[in-house]
C-alpha cells in the first residue's frame, strides 16, 4: 500500500542549515536596526544602551558568520 509509506525525512543538516541562514538573517537585520536607533538618540544613557547593543549583536553575527564557513556555507552577508 504505497500511501502508508512514511517520506524520508529529511536530513538533519539540512534543517541546521537552514536554521543558520534564518539566524544570519535575523541578527543582520538586528545589527541594521541597532545601528539606526544608535544614529537617532542623544540621551546619553540610551547612546551607552545602543552602543551594548551594537557590540553584542556583531559579537553574535560574528559567531554565526563562523559557523556558516565551518559548515561550507555560502552567504550573501
Amino acid at each position: 500500500m504505497g500511501f502508508l509509506r512514511k517520506e524520508p525525512a529529511p536530513p538533519e543538516d539540512s534543517f541546521t542549515r537552514r536554521q543558520l541562514l534564518e539566524d544570519l538573517h535575523s541578527t543582520k537585520n538586528a545589527l541594521e536596526t541597532a545601528y539606526a536607533n544608535f544614529e537617532t538618540v542623544v540621551d546619553p544613557d540610551l547612546i551607552d544602551c545602543y552602543t551594548y547593543e551594537i557590540y553584542s549583536v556583531q559579537k553574535r553575527y560574528k559567531f554565526l558568520l563562523e559557523q556558516a564557513k565551518q559548515m561550507d556555507l555560502q552567504t550573501f552577508f
